[in-house]
């Protein structure tokens, strides 16, 4: 009575840095941040004439507090950019392991090719990483295979491919993690400022208008703070771009080089084996 055998499940090993997964906590920290340097160093009186916060602004400083309390709430959004971007280059770069990608992929080919997995899976030890997990999972699936009784050839390179797949979606969540968050603030950031550009012209016309609209250094001085508010969301959105695409890019050519390997393992089972009766 012919019998299959399943291959092992893939297990995650934990390496090294992989992120963090309480991202909340991280935009609670830099909120409480952006409140302090909003209230202490933008508010400072020093910062104003008559040393009267309610007064007119003498530096920068003052003119980014006099936007108002949407302010905080963007350089919360631009520290959480700041913060997440660097947890993601050091999530990935433990993801990518010890050694260059590139040299990797065409070390474990050539082993491959040469049916040499004992040296493959040492190159799989020595580079650790998502993509040495991934790897190492498709060679514990083809060594099974070759014992694994009852299966026809094409069912055992199905396996092997199967294995791949399995432990590549085990990795995929701690490489994407955190990603939609950097991708929200991307249009967050920039409507953000764009509401405190809106209160602030709102109040200054305001302001216009109970003065009896002959007041334009008032009129250009509110212009100029409720634009400090859009220059800082397109600087938060600016920089959550860029470190949205970096990092989308960085796994893209992860994820393509474990295919390709993946590919190489299977392609060499099904060259090296015949079919069996």
């Amino acid at each position: 009575m012919a019998t299959t055998q399943k291959a092992a499940s893939p297990q995650k090993k934990n390496q090294g840095f992989q992120g963090i997964r309480a991202a909340f906590w991280v935009i609670v920290v830099c909120l409480i941040i952006a409140i302090c340097i909003y209230n202490f160093l933008l508010g400072n009186p020093s910062n104003f004439a008559g040393n009267d916060p309610a007064g007119h602004p003498t530096n920068l400083l003052g003119t980014i507090y006099k936007g108002g309390i949407v302010v905080p709430v963007i350089h919360t959004l631009l520290l959480t950019v700041i913060a997440l971007s660097i947890e993601r280059w050091l999530a990935l770069n433990t993801a990518f392991g010890k050694g260059s990608l590139a040299k990797f992929v065409a070390n474990i080919k050539a082993a491959v090719a040469k049916g040499d997995f004992t040296a493959a899976q040492q190159i799989c030890d020595k580079q650790r990483g998502s993509v040495a997990n991934v790897v190492s999972a498709s060679i514990r699936a083809y060594k099974e295979m070759e014992t694994a009784p009852g299966l026809k050839k094409a069912q055992k390179v199905a396996k092997i491919q199967q294995a791949h797949e399995e432990a590549t979606q085990l990795e995929m969540p701690t490489l994407q993690m955190n990603l939609p968050i950097l991708a929200t603030i991307v249009t967050l950031g920039t409507l953000t400022g764009l509401l405190g550009t809106v209160i602030g012209m709102i109040r200054s016309f305001q302001a216009l208008a109970a003065g009896g609209g002959g007041d334009s250094l008032a009129l250009s001085t509110g212009i100029s703070e409720a634009l400090i508010n859009t220059a800082f969301g397109i600087l938060t959105s600016w920089c959550s771009v860029i470190a949205y695409n970096t990092f989308t890019n960085k796994i893209d050519k992860l994820t393509y080089a474990l295919d390709e390997v993946g590919y190489t393992i299977a392609q060499t089972y099904e060259a090296n084996h015949t079919e069996e009766a």
